[in-house]
């Protein structure tokens, strides 16, 4: 049986998204079509970094030089007509650089880490197989690290574990629950805020259920090794005061572009409580707890601006452990060709 032989990575000619390396995977190709075998799995790109980093204005800079498309890594993106306070890409930007997984569930609905996985395989492969290279991008840790080592098999959530553990946060406050779950996991703990209820709950929730502390349970999967050789790449500031004035600037302008109008929005349009995952994004709970006269519009403001740097100090706290990235400072601009060059030179 015939063979012809194709190139299928080391793009060196970017114009017109040409093809050709002296030491390209090859694809082999019957002549009727039926088999093809890649002798090298293809790329995909890797592009995270804290909330108010510069990740999308990188990505869509990216797209314009290299054959990528786009697959959102944030869980916030995932949810229509939630666009102001999830700093989502306007519709020129989306024109310009489409992005896959924006818009793609209501607010009212929930998007798993395992859901994420099954889809941005998928994508994934679409996006090989038509010649380009899968471009991921966001800030959401626990969806790169689902894609990267596979999932766990921790026990489901279970209603009357988590009701038994909320009554106690209620009777003894969440900082000494966390006490609590430092004493019987301290891998997990020490990688929590006190204040970080949905994660403590979780992690107190499998040791109930599971009988062991989660870190031992997730230190038992299996890694799944991806058919995809990942190049990854984290915008780091090194500056923190920087980071922080970007984010409370963004969060003034989010306010100004109408946030406050978008969750009242939301509200009318679906039916909403503060326990569903979109509402608990930044900026939304903190909105909401305004419309609900629980706290003025100052108090409002600076709760979402502090919400926001938490998110950025654990986004950052997974930065630093992952391993295999290349880290370039973002703190005072944009380092798009360092990015570029950084890509162009390992694909």
């Amino acid at each position: 049986m015939a063979v012809r032989l194709g190139f299928r990575s080391r793009w060196r000619s970017w114009t017109g998204y040409s093809y050709a390396a002296s030491d390209a995977a090859f694809l082999f190709v019957t002549t009727d079509n039926t088999r093809v075998v890649n002798a090298s799995p293809p790329p995909a790109l890797l592009l995270t970094g804290p909330t108010a980093s510069g990740k999308t204005q990188v990505a869509v800079e990216l797209v314009q030089r290299l054959p990528c498309e786009i697959i959102s890594v944030d869980s916030a993106l995932v949810y229509r007509d939630m666009d102001i306070g999830t700093a989502k890409p306007d519709a020129a930007t989306l024109a310009a650089a489409p992005h896959h997984l924006i818009d793609i569930i209501d607010p009212t609905e929930t998007y798993s880490a395992a859901r994420f996985r099954a889809d941005a395989l998928a994508l994934m492969a679409g996006i090989t197989g038509r010649g380009n290279i899968p471009l991921l991008v966001g800030g959401t840790m626990l969806y790169f690290s689902a894609l990267q080592q596979g999932l766990n098999d921790l026990p489901p959530a279970d209603p009357a574990v988590r009701s038994a553990i909320d009554a106690m946060a209620k009777e003894i406050g969440w900082p000494a629950l966390h006490a609590e779950l430092m004493r019987i996991d301290p891998v997990t703990a020490a990688r929590l805020e006190p204040t970080d209820a949905q994660r403590i709950q979780r992690a107190l929730e499998v040791c109930r259920l599971s009988g062991e502390p989660m870190s031992a349970l997730l230190a038992k999967q299996r890694n799944n090794a991806l058919p995809y050789r990942l190049l990854g790449l984290a915008l780091m500031p090194t500056d923190r005061a920087i980071l922080h004035q970007r984010i409370g600037q963004r969060f003034d302008e989010m306010l100004q572009q109408g946030l406050i109008d978008e969750v009242v929005a939301l509200r009318r349009r679906y039916v909403l409580d503060l326990s569903l995952p979109s509402m608990r994004c930044v900026g939304y709970r903190q909105v909401w707890r305004y419309l609900d006269g629980a706290c003025d519009f100052a108090e409002m403001r600076d709760n979402g601006v502090a919400a926001t740097r938490q998110l950025a100090k654990r986004q950052l706290t997974w930065l630093r452990r992952m391993t295999g990235l290349k880290r370039i400072d973002c703190s005072v601009a944009l380092p798009l060709d360092e990015t570029i060059a950084y890509f162009q030179q390992r694909l």
